[in-house]
C-alpha cells in the first residue's frame, strides 16, 4: 500500500466493515452498505449545505462537526404542527443526529464541516415537502 495524502475536501474516507479504510467518491446519498463515510466540506453559502432539503440517514446516527465558522442544524418536527428544533454549532463543536431523524443545515458564516455516517439508504426531500 502506498501512503499518499488524501484531500478530504475532494474525496471521502470509507471505513469498511472488514476493517479496510480507503479513499472514495464523496456522496450525499447512497454508498456501500456497512461502509461509514468521513467527509469534509468547505461551505460558503446555504446552497453548499443543501439548506432547501431535509436529509435523513435510516441506518445510523450522523456526527456533524463544525471545524471552523458556524452553522445551524435544524431538526424537522416529529409530530404534525410541531416546531423545528435548532442547534447552533460554532468552531470546534459537533452534534449527533439520531438515526432516522430528518435534518438540514443553514450557515451563520462560511465553515469547514466534517460528517461521519453510513450513507447507504440516505434520503433527501425538498424542504417544502410535507412529512
Amino acid at each position: 500500500m502506498t501512503t499518499t495524502p488524501i484531500d478530504l475536501f475532494a474525496s471521502a474516507l470509507q471505513l469498511r466493515p472488514d476493517g479496510e479504510v480507503r479513499a472514495a467518491e464523496r456522496r450525499m446519498a447512497g454508498g456501500d452498505r456497512g461502509a461509514w463515510q468521513i467527509a469534509a466540506f468547505h461551505v460558503e453559502t446555504d446552497a453548499d449545505v443543501h439548506a432547501d432539503q431535509w436529509e435523513m440517514h435510516p441506518e445510523a446516527d450522523e456526527a456533524v462537526c463544525c471545524l471552523t465558522g458556524g452553522v445551524r442544524l435544524h431538526f424537522r418536527p416529529t409530530a404534525p404542527g410541531g416546531t423545528e428544533e435548532t442547534v447552533r454549532l460554532r468552531a470546534g463543536t459537533s452534534v449527533i443526529v439520531p438515526r432516522g431523524r430528518w435534518h438540514r443545515l443553514e450557515l451563520d458564516a462560511p465553515a469547514d464541516l466534517l460528517s461521519v455516517t453510513l450513507r447507504h439508504g440516505t434520503r433527501l426531500e425538498a424542504r417544502t415537502a410535507t412529512p
